[in-house]
């Protein structure tokens, strides 16, 4: 260039460096320590995908189809490449897009839930997904944007306190639990309803309320064991201890054949009874075949991400970016713990995968895009400061 020019600066080199200054910030902003925790379950699970498959392959195996042992791994991957796509754009979205776009999204998968019992496909007697070219499972993607919804509205009580958030996020709640526990799917309407409760909580719901709320909850649970069956055969079986063909007992017997250390990669034995094994009990199949120790780590890490979300939220000042942060925390740790716990017989059989570990198909892109809309809600700028979020405060109004 002659001494003096200009340079010319082209709309696509603009353009280029436009992008790549929003990356810079995104990745200044984003909660890196979040992100890895979640970025290993995803390696975690596909190890375990990798474990699980052989045992499920060879029980769906037929004569007239034979599936290889990687089938349900192969398949595993692509998914994951799906919902890791999907996480990074949800995650780059600002938070009130992120906000709106949750909103649709739940709203649309409420209408979804309505056709499921008209137009589902029915598996295992429970008609849950809807085919739209590939097998859609509303609820699942109802998850993040019901947390969020729940948020935004329990969250107009800073803006009027004489608004009826209470009410209205129980009638919200009512609907979506009539919709699901028609499929039937009586565990997803018990966390649905433990999410409404950890976020109504926080919103500074009164003791009496509180006291009144549990109440609700356990009559609910009491309603389910006598009048729906699914609740009632799911509770007997729980309470029965049920029988050594169980699958709940299997669960153990093959979560515990591996001690401490696993029998190693692809040399566990009892998996191969396991129904399921690569979706609601491959906590199992991580225990017989990496260990007792592989199954805490991946109880630690579950840990870990709430610890770190509930670190992330000590100096926030914005009650919705709390609510809807910690609803989507507690609805991807809950559903874990719920998963673990009917592994170890110490909760009743909910048909609930792990989530981020367990095969998946539309379920793993669903949870994918609640993780990227969870990393978009808790991004910040480092430089500024803010002022505690005071829910004391919010209780006595």
């Amino acid at each position: 260039m002659p001494d003096g020019g200009v340079r010319v600066v082209g709309h696509g080199a603009r353009f280029r460096r436009s992008r790549r200054s929003e990356l810079l910030i995104w990745w200044r902003e984003i909660d890196r320590v979040l992100l890895t925790l979640i970025l290993s379950l995803v390696t975690i699970g596909c190890i375990a995908v990798a474990a699980a498959s052989p045992a499920s392959a060879h029980r769906l195996s037929t004569n007239q189809k034979s599936l290889g042992d990687l089938y349900f791994f192969w398949i595993h991957l692509r998914w994951v490449a799906l919902g890791l796509i999907a996480m990074f754009f949800a995650s780059v979205l600002p938070k009130e897009a992120a906000r709106r776009g949750a909103i649709l999204l739940a709203a649309a998968m409420v209408l979804a839930l309505v056709l499921v019992p008209l137009v589902g496909s029915e598996v295992k007697g429970a008609k849950r997904w809807l085919w739209i070219g590939f097998s859609l499972q509303p609820s699942e993607f109802l998850k993040p944007g019901f947390a969020i919804a729940l948020a935004w509205i329990l969250s107009w009580r800073v803006r009027d306190p004489n608004i009826p958030v209470i009410p209205i996020t129980v009638a919200i709640m009512g609907l979506v639990g009539i919709l699901l526990m028609a499929q039937p799917d009586f565990g997803s309407t018990m966390l649905f309803g433990g999410v409404w409760f950890v976020l109504a909580l926080l919103s500074g719901l009164s003791v009496n309320k509180i006291i009144y709320a549990m109440g609700g909850l356990i009559l609910v649970v009491i309603a389910a064991y006598f009048f729906y069956p699914n609740a009632t055969h799911r509770i007997d079986n729980f309470i029965s201890g049920g029988s050594e063909f169980d699958q709940v007992d299997l669960a153990m017997r093959t979560l515990m054949n591996g001690g401490w250390s696993g029998t190693g990669l692809w040399l566990g034995s009892r998996k191969n009874a396991l129904p399921e094994a690569h979706t609601d009990y491959i906590f199992s199949v991580v225990g017989e075949e990496f260990g007792l120790i592989a199954c805490a780590v991946i109880v630690t890490i579950y840990c870990a991400i709430a610890l770190r979300v509930l670190m992330r939220l000590l100096d926030e000042d914005d009650l919705f970016t709390i609510l809807a942060a910690a609803g989507l925390t507690a609805q991807l740790v809950g559903q874990a713990f719920i998963n673990i716990l009917v592994n170890l017989q110490l909760f009743p059989s909910k048909g609930m995968t792990l989530p981020l570990i367990s095969y998946g198909g539309s379920s793993t892109i669903a949870l994918l895009m609640g993780v990227g809309l969870l990393l978009a809600i808790t991004r910040r700028n480092p430089y500024l400061s803010r002022e505690k979020f005071d829910v004391t405060e919010l209780v006595r109004k």
